[in-house]
Formats: C-alpha cells, sequence, structure tokens
C-alpha cells in the first residue's frame, strides 16, 4: 500500500506525517553536519554542536525557559521522566500522580515505591464528573502532606481530551513547596505551556508527537534552583579528568553521543508548529474532533469515553468486537488506528473501558474532514461482520 493511500489517526503515538522542512534538515544534517557535537573542534563536529545549541534555543523560546542550557536532550519522554522522577525524589518521600498517568509516569512511581520506600497518592481529574478546576485542585490540596516533596501529572491524556489546569496545579504547587513535573508527551505543540508562568519545574517533552520532529530525542527542560541526580553516566565531552558528570546544564545529564540529526530535525519541527501557531492547530483539532463524534454518536453499538473533552484523543468501543479486532480491520481498509491499552492502563481504569481496552483515535494537523468521512464508511462496515 501507498504511503498516500494510508488514512492516519494515530498521532498520540507519533505524528504522520512530518513537515518537509524536518525530512530535508535530518538529510542536510547527516550530509552536512554530521560529525560528533561536543567531540571536537573540526568543523562537522562544530556544524552538529550548532545545529543542537539552535535547538536548545528554539525550545526554550517555546516553552518559556529563560536559559537555553537547561534544556536537555533524551531519548524520549519516558527517559526524561525517570531523570526527573528518579532523580529527584529520595529514599521516604511522597509523591502525588493524577488518576490520567502514562506508564511513563506510573511505572517507574511504582518502582520507586518497591525500591525506595517511596509513597504516592492519585488525584481525581473528574472525568467522569466534570469536575471544575478548582474542585480539582481543592482535592489535590487534601492529598497533600508533610512529607509530600512533589506532584507530577500529565498536561494531557493520552486515550482522551481531557486536559488539566495546569497553571492552577503549578500556583498551587509554588505555594506548598511542591516540585512540580509535568509529562507534556501529549500537551507540547497542542497546549500552550509557559514554564515561568504555569511555574513548572521539571517539563518532559517529546520530538516526535505534537513538536512533528523524528523518533528518538526528547527533553527534560529544568527551571531555576532544580538539582537533580544523574540517571546515567559517561561521557559527554565536558572536563573529562573528573571521575563525575559535573554540575554543569546541558552536559550533567547528557552522556553519550546525541542523535543531532534527530535534533536538527525536531529544531525544524518547533519552527513549524509556531508558524502554524499552537492554538490554531488545537482549533482544527477540535473541529475533527466534533466532526468525529457527531459521527459516532450516529452509529449503534459505539460509545465514546470522555466525550465532553473535545481535543485530539477520540476513544470508542464497538459492541461484538475487541478493540484490536476494530483496529486490524480498519487497517484493511488503509485507516491507521490504535487498539489496546495505549501504555495507560491506570487511565484506562478511570475511565472504565472494557477488558480489551479501547480504540484511539487522535488527530493531527495533517488529518483532513474527509479523512473522516472514510473512516466512518468503514467502521460501519465493520459493524456490519457482525
Amino acid at each position: 500500500m501507498e504511503q498516500t493511500d494510508i488514512i492516519y489517526f494515530d498521532n498520540a503515538a507519533t505524528s504522520f506525517p512530518k513537515p518537509m522542512q524536518v525530512y530535508d534538515e535530518v538529510r542536510r544534517s547527516m550530509l552536512y553536519g554530521g560529525g560528533n557535537a561536543g567531540r571536537g573542534a573540526h568543523r562537522l563536529s562544530m556544524a552538529a554542536a550548532r545545529k543542537i545549541f539552535d535547538c536548545r534555543m528554539i525550545a526554550a523560546d517555546f516553552f518559556g525557559c529563560e536559559d537555553p542550557e537547561k534544556v536537555v536532550f533524551t531519548m524520549n519522554t519516558t527517559y526524561a521522566l525517570n531523570l526527573a522522577i528518579k532523580g529527584l525524589l529520595k529514599t521516604g518521600d511522597r509523591v502525588i500522580i493524577s488518576d490520567l498517568e502514562h506508564n511513563a509516569v506510573y511505572r517507574p512511581i511504582c518502582a520507586l515505591a518497591r525500591d525506595r520506600g517511596i509513597k504516592y497518592d492519585i488525584f481525581d481529574t473528574g472525568c467522569k464528573e466534570n469536575t471544575s478546576d478548582d474542585k480539582l485542585c481543592e482535592g489535590i490540596e487534601r492529598l497533600i502532606r508533610r512529607d509530600t516533596r512533589m506532584l507530577i501529572c500529565t498536561c494531557a491524556s493520552n486515550i482522551c481530551s481531557r486536559t488539566l489546569p495546569i497553571e492552577k496545579i503549578g500556583r498551587l504547587c509554588r505555594k506548598r513547596g511542591l516540585i512540580f513535573v509535568l509529562d507534556a508527551a501529549q500537551g507540547a505543540g497542542h497546549i500552550s505551556i509557559d514554564m515561568k508562568r504555569m511555574n513548572i519545574d521539571v517539563l518532559c517533552v517529546p520530538s516526535h508527537k505534537g513538536l512533528y520532529g523524528p523518533q528518538g530525542c526528547g527533553m527534560a527542560i529544568f527551571g531555576d534552583g532544580i538539582e537533580c541526580d544523574t540517571l546515567v553516566e559517561g561521557g559527554n565531552g565536558y572536563d573529562s579528568l573528573n571521575v563525575g558528570m559535573g554540575e554543569m546544564l546541558p552536559e550533567r545529564f547528557e552522556a553519550g553521543t546525541l542523535p543531532a540529526p534527530v535534533i536538527a530535525g525536531l529544531c525544524e519541527g518547533i519552527k513549524s508548529v509556531m508558524a502554524v501557531g499552537v492554538e490554531q492547530i488545537a482549533a482544527y483539532e477540535r473541529a475533527l474532533y466534533a466532526r468525529a463524534l457527531e459521527m459516532l454518536d450516529n452509529t449503534d453499538g459505539v460509545r465514546v469515553y470522555a466525550p465532553q473533552f473535545a481535543g485530539g484523543v477520540l476513544l470508542f468501543d464497538l459492541d461484538g468486537f475487541t478493540s484490536e479486532q476494530v483496529a486490524s480491520e480498519l487497517d484493511r481498509y488503509g485507516i491507521c488506528v490504535r487498539g489496546g491499552y495505549h501504555c495507560a492502563a491506570l487511565a484506562h481504569k478511570t475511565l472504565g473501558t472494557r477488558a480489551s481496552g479501547a480504540v484511539r483515535l487522535s488527530f493531527g494537523r495533517y488529518n483532513k474532514m474527509s479523512e473522516l468521512e472514510a473512516f466512518w464508511r468503514a467502521l460501519r462496515s465493520v459493524k456490519d461482520m457482525r
């Protein structure tokens, strides 16, 4: 099947296609800037280093970070979250998370609960009661205890379009002296994020989703005054005679060779999002959501989860079929969706999905309304197979 025949509704996993400038810049970087950044003063090494620093500058500006040196490149968002969680929490600390967390948050927290005696509390995001932002924050405040050190939560769910009141949560964390770590895997590029205004201490984001960069890179962006232990040690091109990683950011957390071509592509992806505008992208995704919801509401046997939250992600199931069966049958029509638990068992429990999970449609700025019509026709054909 040619790519032009594919209808892609799996942007929450990775955005596709990418802007052409992303593809072009990855190729250009590999051809003309293929040296190892920070590992030499020759022209190819310096070209790679310049592109990496350009991306730090762009990312810092985009996310409201005043110091580009605090933009740390990681393997992905999961690595960035593990760095923040395992590098900041100490034995006996307590942490608060939401009931919509991805396994990239939930599993490290559970591992620390097992290995370091970390305690955790889960706050209710109000997906079923349509809780107000103020009530949600009141629920968080009731969970804060003397040993609570951190609050970590998703910016936006990866299985429905629920977004959390990040600015209010950040203000509460600052008032109560909590470290605020934000998982923006689904928020970056879809929601305006300003670290300073929102009091975010560590922001964890991917390249390959809403920022339209390549796979293989993420970022942990640190606020002022955050002292974090290293997760991995190794060569960083800095103070090589020292047995430690040093204290200077970003080198302290960037052990090993950075994926310079991927970072170059990420830089262009962020630029493309800035050129279109986050609010414009979000408005278009809400329009796609509204049309998809209208179609599914008019289809017997379909249940949509948390339909009151409009955005880039829609979760549903179809009577008589497992989620994997629906996804597999839609693929026969060239339509890419994802069934199952989406690496977010805690969130699926919160929404009360069925034993096989559910089917996820996730939209991006390159989707078209006409593609939804094709999806609906295909889904009705699948439904008629019963």
